[in-house]
């Protein structure tokens, strides 16, 4: 398979799977008056939209020289035609003079250019880093963007507070010799740029796919019985999850069709206290005190309980069934569980020998074996053996 047709970008210096987009109107054919705004893409996932007015024939994945301030720089382009007027749209980007443009498809020699000044971002990297703790400041170093004109650098950090950077953009622009653009990212921006695996086995949401970063809440852990823990709430940004979010309207809606107990339940037998919700079994766990037994409940059952509780009626049992039972928090219907039952239901059981002194022994009548054949007096002759030579040819003696 092509890079072209695998991942969308259309060429080995363009292919990445990270923040792609699928031009589904590609094949179509484009309007006279079409749309020649143009979606470039760039390191760390990073998008703009540039014109179009040299009419280049660009395709997706294509390398392009683009208008930078100041100098020029290299990207590959993500979406053409009419699906970028949407993107734009959605993005409340308008369409006008403003918009930078697009000088020409990258040559050999751009693409060398811009190979060399990304070789230079790692050293720049560490190198920065050093100066940031030689002037103590409050900041975390994570990620740099050289331009390929290799004229700017564009320096992503992190820092709680504010942070008073002017004599780090002295040393840095004395040492590098370049224009130097400090730009503070959070701290999931972070992680979407570095990338990396999640708890999940795939790749982080932020760094393919996610760019829109809502807000996450530690109720949404609530709405969805987990645990509340936050090593295993929590991301690589340090932050909860962005995935608590995606079943949540889903939970939020199976919870409102359940009961909510502010008090136990009051039976004959005592009170009995919520300890497990199932959501979408609509089954509610109770135990009393001194029982490490669970008894399973439908929610209209519950609801009952609760009605007759609050007229002052106490009913005589939650209405059971004893294999529902939960014995020292064991899951119901386990595998084991049913393996047992079905057996028990057909009946298997091994059958037991019977003594030899049985009366089904004694009186059983026992035929007498078959006598073996006499053996015939004449038996086979043998084939006599004849032992070879060396060489491979018979012996001219004989055994007899």
């Amino acid at each position: 398979m092509s890079c072209g047709s695998s991942c969308g970008t259309g060429g080995s210096s363009g292919c990445s799977s990270k923040m792609n987009v699928f031009d589904w109107l590609s094949e179509m054919e484009k309007p006279k008056d079409g749309f020649d705004a143009v979606e470039v893409k760039f390191k760390g996932g990073r998008k703009a939209f540039f014109r179009n007015s040299n009419n280049l024939n660009i395709i997706t994945g294509d390398a392009v020289v683009i208008e930078a301030s100041p100098g020029h720089d290299l990207g590959h382009v993500s979406a053409t035609g009419e699906i970028v007027r949407l993107q734009m749209k959605k993005n409340k980007v308008e369409y006008n003079d403003d918009l930078k443009v697009i000088y020409r498809i990258a040559t050999e020699r751009d693409i060398e250019k811009h190979l060399e000044s990304k070789n230079r971002e790692l050293s720049t990297l560490y190198r920065t880093r050093e100066i940031c703790k030689e002037l103590e400041m409050g900041m975390k170093m994570s990620d740099v963007e050289f331009q390929s004109d290799n004229t700017k650098a564009t320096f992503y950090y992190s820092a709680d507070d504010r942070v008073d950077f002017r004599e780090l953009i002295k040393r840095l622009a004395g040492e590098f010799r370049i224009k130097v653009e400090m730009r503070q990212i959070s701290l999931r921006q972070e992680a979407g740029r570095l990338g990396g695996i999640g708890s999940c086995g795939r790749e982080l949401c932020c760094s393919t796919w996610l760019t829109d970063f809502k807000n996450v809440s530690t109720s949404a852990a609530r709405y969805q019985n987990l645990s509340l823990n936050p090593s295993k709430l929590s991301g690589q940004c340090g932050r909860l999850k962005c995935c608590l979010n995606y079943e949540l309207d889903t939970y939020i809606d199976a919870l409102s069709h359940i009961p909510e107990v502010k008090a136990p339940l009051k039976i004959e037998r005592g009170t009995a206290k919520l300890q497990k919700t199932d959501i979408f079994k609509r089954k509610m766990w109770f135990g009393f005190d001194g029982d490490s037994n669970w008894y399973p409940i439908s929610v209209d059952r519950v609801k009952e309980i609760q009605k007759l509780n609050a007229e002052g009626v106490i009913p005589h049992s939650l209405e059971l069934d004893e294999e529902d039972v939960v014995e020292d928090n064991t899951p119901l219907n386990s595998d084991l569980r049913q393996l047992d039952k079905k057996y028990k239901k057909k009946g298997y059981q091994k059958k037991k020998k019977k003594p030899e002194g049985s009366a089904s022994v004694q009186n059983k009548t026992f035929t007498a074996p078959k006598q073996p054949k006499e053996a015939s007096k004449n038996p086979p002759k043998r084939k006599k053996f004849k032992p070879r030579n060396q060489g491979g040819k018979p012996n001219t003696t004989s055994n007899e």
